[in-house]
């Protein structure tokens, strides 16, 4: 007990002392951009009208918007997550993927979260990587162009 009175002053004078390095500052997805996107990319499969998965993720893949249209089929829920994460990792769209397969680049097949199909795109800002949207259940251009709406949307493009 007396060793952690002992520790409190250099923690609380600590939390007011800047670091003796600048540290990077790391943009992240708030909720108010992933509904702006979400908005986006809702609007133009009802423009197409086609029923999609919209998938969200994190720099680091993590799910943070997921959702089905009505009549997409269920593998959506699959495909567009993983072109979502493809676009995150790899900072390209998942239609650069899908191209360099065709071009006979089946190794790259072995790399971890590697997917080739057109539907996924990155979220950068100022060269950082904030994230990767993905549409899923329409032709492949279609959903592309879904996911950038979302984008555009989000960058007011």
């Amino acid at each position: 007990m007396f060793r952690m009175l002992k520790l409190l002053p250099a923690i609380l004078l600590m939390s007011i002392i800047s670091p003796a390095v600048d540290l990077p500052s790391k943009k992240t997805l708030g909720l108010a951009a992933v509904k702006t996107m979400v908005a986006g990319a809702e609007a133009e499969a009802a423009k197409r009208n086609v029923d999609v998965t919209i998938c969200i993720v994190d720099e680091s893949g993590n799910l943070l918007f997921l959702q089905k249209g009505d009549r997409a089929t269920v593998s959506t829920i699959q495909f567009a997550q993983k072109k979502a994460r493809h676009a995150a990792f790899f900072r390209h769209p998942s239609k650069d993927a899908e191209d360099n397969v065709k071009k006979g680049s089946i190794a790259a097949m072995a790399y971890p979260d590697y997917f080739p199909n057109q539907g996924g795109l990155p979220i950068l800002l100022d060269g950082q990587i904030l994230g990767g949207i993905s549409a899923s259940g329409a032709k492949s251009e279609v959903d592309e162009a879904i996911a950038q709406a979302g984008l555009d949307a989000l960058f007011k493009q």
